[in-house]
């Protein structure tokens, strides 16, 4: 666990070092602004060494070097604090150019790296989506990624600066008088040994809260995208308790880090004060002993005071930095996950000449060693449409999830028209196939940009005529704006009969020779059911069909019906050939779900 922590750091910062070079110009001019600001830092000091020291001369004390110190007068007194005033707004104004420079760099970064994130996050197969938490993702491509925007900018920036400012501080001091300075490298070295072990630890403790915090973002988005059920079944409660107690987990985790992070903080003030009084100490001596001035050792003073600031800061961004570390760790994680489909090069576009499916040979796992199918071999001829049937996880939407390539298959090919889609890019491929699922994705957005979603450059025109197809126009232009009209999260304002049928307007507007329905009447009632049908048989008309369902009702109109049973075909024909065979498994299923067998055939 220890030896990770430093791997998380540099691991962090090679997540973020190609993001850095289109900010160049802005990075270089913060880094001047940043010399500046140290520069300043450097000459601030000496106008008070001047006074101080010509103003104990004046006053008649033997000082070292009394031949080269001034007496003091008004134009001296004047002119140091003009000097001094002058020093400090010039570090301000530097200060500040340097904190809106990095602030720019570090939010532009955070807004390329979220979009990289996400569209890495995108690219990922169906395997990676089906067993990983959404709401986790959400936290890493948000929480996460915004923890290292504010680290850069409130932990990062200060300590480049300060450790510029220490090495330069100690150049001087050693100069000045290098047996005190050695005071100051002495504490440095002090405080590296007692923060090394804190850092481990501290990095160990963020990493483990930013885990459970992304659990708390999961057990969240689950409760809240199904909270018609939770309300339905009273289980409020229950749901609080497991939030609950993952909440207090977190919250453990982060205590035991900010804990650590005191602790740091408190023996490093501890060392700064040591170094202090012995420099005050040593330097009072040698003041006496005439080795230095009175304003030498103030301004040793004020250099010990600034040079011991990034050990103070070390100590106290030791957390912060260790969370980003953490977080930068989460985000890198994602980033490894691998794009297992994708474009081969040079990947030709897809056009759909006759829409006959093939699966030859296939053999698929779903990337946890478990096989989903071994050698299946299933043709489907253009216009065909075929019913899939079978108990839950028979491998009915693995196979639908084939032909889409969100997987591909081990071994074995899924061809349309003859034709490996693997050659083929998956925009074109995709595009040349119309998807309709049981709860259907509309976005919160207008009802125009859903439907216009089946294809981007249609017109208005053509985007009600798509409505009319589908039965939604009606209900639709009864809506407050209209095709205008805002939809809530998911569709959720609108029954389930009108998303089915504003789903398929989208699909009707793709015009795509492919058809995919999985599930798509589950659930409706009789009159919502009959016109989501309705609509899907204009739809599916003329176009190679797949249906995947668990109910009875899809099996009227099919030309084909396909039993998987245990990842394998063990049925297939048409309806009334398999109705006909004794024993089949459709005559038992219907039976069970009592639909008259008369009514299948016919």
């Amino acid at each position: 666990m220890t030896s990770r922590t430093p791997g998380a750091l540099r691991r962090t910062l090679r997540i973020v070092r190609p993001h850095l070079g289109k900010h160049w110009l802005l990075i270089t001019g913060g880094l001047i602004a940043l010399m500046t600001q140290v520069a300043m830092a450097v000459l601030e000091p000496w106008p008070v060494k001047w006074v101080i020291d010509a103003v104990t001369k004046s006053l008649g004390a033997d000082i070292a070097g009394s031949a080269s110190v001034p007496a003091a007068t008004l134009p001296l007194l004047l002119g140091c604090g003009a000097a001094f005033i002058g020093l400090a707004a010039m570090r301000a104004l530097s200060s500040y150019l340097t904190t809106v420079a990095f602030a720019l760099v570090g939010s532009r970064v955070a807004t390329d790296l979220r979009a990289r994130v996400f569209g890495h996050v995108q690219m990922l197969s169906l395997r990676y989506h089906s067993v990983t938490p959404a709401g986790d993702t959400v936290q890493r491509l948000v929480g996460d990624i915004g923890r290292l925007q504010e680290v850069a900018v409130t932990a990062g920036l200060p300590l480049v600066g300060n450790v510029i400012t220490f090495v330069v501080l100690s150049a001087v001091m050693l100069w000045l008088d290098p047996l005190l300075a050695m005071v100051i490298v002495g504490a440095a070295i002090l405080y590296l040994l007692i923060s090394r072990r804190s850092s481990k630890k501290i990095t160990a403790a963020s990493r483990t809260t930013r885990k459970g915090e992304g659990s708390l973002a999961n057990t969240a988005a689950e409760t809240l995208d199904a909270i018609t059920v939770v309300q339905a079944y009273g289980l409020q409660s229950t749901v609080s308790g497991a939030f609950q107690r993952g909440n207090e987990k977190a919250l453990t985790e982060g205590v035991k880090g900010r804990k650590l992070a005191a602790g740091l903080e408190r023996r490093t003030d501890v060392i700064v004060g040591v170094a202090t009084a012995i420099v005050l100490a040593g330097g009072g001596w040698r003041v006496l002993n005439g080795q230095m001035t009175p304003g030498d050792l103030v301004l040793f003073l004020m250099y010990l005071k600034i040079a011991m600031k990034p050990l103070k800061d070390l100590a106290k961004y030791t957390g912060r930095i260790a969370r980003a570390a953490a977080s930068g760790e989460r985000v890198g994680e994602l980033l490894d996950q691998s794009i297992d489909v994708t474009d081969r090069p040079g990947a030709l576009s897809m056009t759909v000449m006759h829409g006959t499916v093939a699966f030859n040979d296939v053999v698929v796992d779903d990337g946890r060693d478990r096989e989903l199918f071994s050698g299946l071999s299933l043709t489907i001829p253009a216009g065909q449409t075929v019913c899939l049937l079978g108990p839950s996880g028979a491998g009915k939407s693995t196979l639908v999830g084939l032909l889409l390539r969100m997987l591909d298959p081990r071994s074995g090919s899924v061809t349309i028209d003859g034709v490996d889609i693997r050659v083929h890019t998956l925009a074109s491929l995709r595009g040349q196939v119309s998807v309709l699922l049981q709860d259907s994705v509309l976005f919160a957005t207008t009802v125009r940009e859903n439907i216009r979603y089946g294809r981007l450059d249609a017109t208005d025109e053509e985007v009600e005529e798509a409505a009319r197809s589908a039965n939604a126009f009606e209900f639709i232009s009864d809506l407050p704006q209209g095709f205008d009209t805002v939809l809530g999260g998911r569709g959720n304002t609108l029954s389930g009969g009108q998303r089915q049928r504003i789903a398929i307007a989208r699909a009707l507007l793709r015009d795509a020779p492919i058809v995919i329905l999985d599930e798509a009447t589950t659930g409706l009632d009789p009159e919502g059911r009959a016109l989501v049908e309705a609509s899907i048989r204009e739809l599916t008309r003329g176009r190679t069909t797949i249906m995947v369902t668990h109910g009875s009702h899809a099996v009227h109109g099919a030309d084909r019906v396909l039993w998987l049973e245990n990842s394998a075909i063990v049925e297939d024909g048409s309806p009334a050939e398999l109705l006909a065979t004794p024993g089949s498994r459709l005559g038992g299923w219907l039976q069970q779900q009592q639909e008259p067998v008369a009514e299948v055939v016919r």
